[in-house]
Formats: structure tokens, C-alpha cells, sequence
């Protein structure tokens, strides 16, 4: 199926989550590829509040939104109510600055999906299509149909 499995569109822009916003990040546009896999493209425009008193981008945002992009991705391929539930680990590399003042895209990607944990990829790349940090994590899923009858509200 390719397209949409459920309607995230109230999540655009900050992803539901301020500081993604607060630092200059937005989501754009999400959808399903052919393999069921979910994904995701934004921006992110950064903000002085994201930067070093040199206008480059602390690592630990580019882990913010990197985080934000996979858990997105994820959330966009899952049906009904199911949704990741935690980060369980990740790991986040930087290539180039990323610079006060600059735009670049961000994009997440579901890499494979099982039942209990997810696994996906996110970067950022810069005006030219050069890669400025990437990450990889799996996550912990929810899936509310799994929990027994006596749990449900």
C-alpha cells in the first residue's frame, strides 16, 4: 500500500512536541511506501536557541529532531491507535555544522517493523543533498489490540 495508513496531519509542523518548533524543525509531509514502511520530510530552519555562541548546531538537537523524524515515520505506518512507546536506543553522527541562518531537510524512514519493536533511520542534509547527521534507533512499540481483555477500557 502506498500512501497513508492513518491521518497524522495535526502533527505537521512541530510534530505535536513545542521544541521541535522551538528550535526551528517543522514536518511537512508523511505517508507509507510500498513495503508498508512509514516516512517522513521536514525542515528545519535553525534558531538561534539551537546553536553554540558560534551559530552551529549543538548536537543534541540534531538528536531532538532525528529522534522526532524516526518516531514519526514509525507512528505514520502503524494502524488505529498503535504508537511507538519508547526510544530504546540510538545512535546520532554529525558530518558537517549545521549553521545558524542556513535551511535544511530532514527525513525519517521506517527500516524494518516487527511486532514489538521498530527499527529506522533519519538525516539531515543540507541545501546541496549533502548529509549534515544521521541516526539509526529502535523503538518500543504499543499495539492496544495485544493487551488482554481485562486491561481495556
Amino acid at each position: 500500500m502506498t500512501g497513508r495508513i492513518k491521518d497524522m496531519d495535526r502533527w505537521l509542523g512541530n510534530g505535536g512536541m513545542e521544541l521541535i518548533g522551538t528550535v526551528g524543525g517543522s514536518f511537512d509531509d508523511y505517508g507509507v511506501d510500498g513495503e508498508d514502511l512509514g516516512w517522513v520530510a521536514g525542515a528545519f530552519a535553525p534558531l538561534a536557541i539551537a546553536c553554540n555562541p558560534h551559530g552551529i548546531v549543538q548536537a543534541g538537537v540534531h538528536g531532538l529532531l532525528l529522534d522526532a523524524a524516526m518516531n514519526f515515520a514509525i507512528n505514520a505506518a502503524l494502524p488505529g491507535k498503535a504508537r511507538t512507546r519508547a526510544t530504546l536506543e540510538m545512535k546520532i553522527e554529525t558530518m558537517r555544522p549545521a549553521m545558524d541562518g542556513s535551511s535544511y531537510r530532514l527525513r525519517g524512514e521506517v527500516v524494518r517493523m516487527a511486532r514489538q519493536v521498530a527499527y529506522a533511520e533519519a538525516s539531515v542534509t543540507d541545501a546541496e543533498g549533502q548529509l549534515v547527521s544521521r541516526s539509526t534507533g529502535t523503538f518500543l512499540l504499543h499495539r492496544p489490540e495485544d493487551a488482554p481483555a481485562a486491561s481495556r477500557g
